[in-house]
């Protein structure tokens, strides 16, 4: 508490990171690991250092890489917000895979635990790797059984099928440019994770048309974590289209094993030393595809201003403090669908993402939602009605996304 008073009130800061805050408790036991995840004294504590904060008039957000439930329970009175640990592995599995049915999993794992998106903060690439522990199927749901692409799976099962998969498709053979990190996931920045889904293997000689489609996937992982109720949070290496490092430049750094150096290479967003191979600590600069964002701003195509269209549409209607009221299920693979209630009866909106390489053309049945128009809020098109029964026409291309208000 008393380093949160610090930076509150000498140093300035109005928000406090908790870090691990679920190991605040820790208590021996007789025989194997100590306990630590869901103990009442992590709880406690969690609640008195967060009260503290707001006292001071702050905020606090956690990165709690727990279960669901301890999550939740971490939340009641304690972090004003939680980073996304739930669904993070889960987008990352629907981009590499085509398939949503585990995203929709984790989304609606959530709704059961009583997670508001609204409480989380939805992130891109930040200095950690793409973790991959699931710890909500390693630990207290390991013998929960669970449907998943058409057969049953005991948590422990899905565990490791889903990270066997994405160990495949984001390292090795596959993807050289990324490497593991010890038993916790992958270290990548989004755009490698983007090509590695794309089939690229080599980064060093990457086409016009590949850096655009690199770009795309880019687009479409920004449209989810920022088209739902909730933070969303990016960072300079996703701004300038970071790839990884050679591990050979870094390899002083890796010595201890530490392989999330090659994703955290040095960037320089507004051109301020444009000859510079390095940061000034000597990290070597990271290969950026899509430029400083000096540069990007001069081009409409840019990611940078792209980026900028999405998110002036999430601030107009208000999607970032909307609730989430559906997440209906689809027919194709590669769709997921969430919808939600704008504040001051603005409407509905639903975010439609496409997760696959070819174009849909789908009818989503929309509760409470029969023959209403619909209104696509990237183009300001409308595009039709609802039918009388609520369903709402949903065409994509490949890797695309759409915001719909319904009214």
């Amino acid at each position: 508490m008393g380093d949160a008073l610090h930076s509150l009130s000498v140093l300035g800061a109005r928000m406090i990171r908790l870090d691990a805050n679920g190991f605040l408790g820790i208590e021996r036991r007789a025989s194997g690991p100590a306990w630590s995840e869901g103990h009442p004294l992590s709880i406690t504590a969690n609640q008195i250092i967060a009260g503290m904060v707001r006292k001071a008039g702050a905020f606090t957000f956690q990165e709690l890489n727990l279960t669901v439930d301890d999550i939740a329970a971490m939340s009641q009175g304690g972090a004003d917000l939680s980073y996304d640990f739930i669904t993070r592995p889960a987008y990352h599995h629907a981009l590499v895979t085509g398939d949503t049915a585990f995203l929709r999993l984790m989304l609606h794992t959530m709704r059961q635990h009583g997670i508001d998106p609204a409480s989380l903060i939805h992130a891109l690439q930040n200095h950690d790797e793409l973790t991959l522990e699931l710890v909500h199927f390693w630990t207290r749901h390991k013998d929960d059984h669970y449907q998943l692409v058409g057969r049953e799976w005991t948590g422990g099962e899905l565990r490791e099928h889903i990270r066997s998969v994405m160990y495949e498709r984001l390292t090795g053979d596959n993807a050289p440019y990324n490497l593991r990190f010890v038993t916790n996931g992958v270290a990548s920045t989004t755009a490698t994770v983007a090509a590695a889904a794309l089939g690229i293997r080599d980064l060093s000689a990457l086409t016009k048309e590949e850096v655009e489609k690199i770009q795309r996937v880019h687009l479409l992982l920004a449209m989810y974590n920022a088209f739902q109720p909730g933070v969303f949070a990016l960072s300079g290496w996703d701004l300038v289209g970071a790839l990884t490092l050679p591990r050979a430049q870094v390899a002083e750094l890796m010595e201890d094993g530490d392989t999330r150096w090659i994703h955290r290479g040095a960037y320089d967003l507004m051109d301020a030393n444009p000859e510079a191979t390095a940061s000034q600590a000597g990290l070597p600069k990271a290969p950026a595809l899509y430029g400083s964002l000096a540069a990007q701003l001069q081009r409409p195509d840019s990611f940078a201003r792209q980026l900028q269209k999405l998110l002036a549409v999430r601030a107009r209607y208000g999607i970032n403090v909307s609730r989430q009221v559906q997440v209906p299920n689809v027919f194709s693979k590669s769709l997921l669908v969430m919808v939600h209630e704008l504040p001051d009866g603005k409407g509905t909106q639903v975010t439609a993402l496409n997760f696959g390489a070819s174009s849909i053309n789908e009818a989503v049945q929309i509760e409470g939602a029969p023959s209403r128009e619909v209104f696509n809020m990237l183009t300001e098109q409308n595009e039709g009605r609802t039918t009388p029964s609520g369903e709402l026409r949903i065409r994509l291309a490949a890797y695309d996304g759409k915001s719909i208000l319904l009214h």
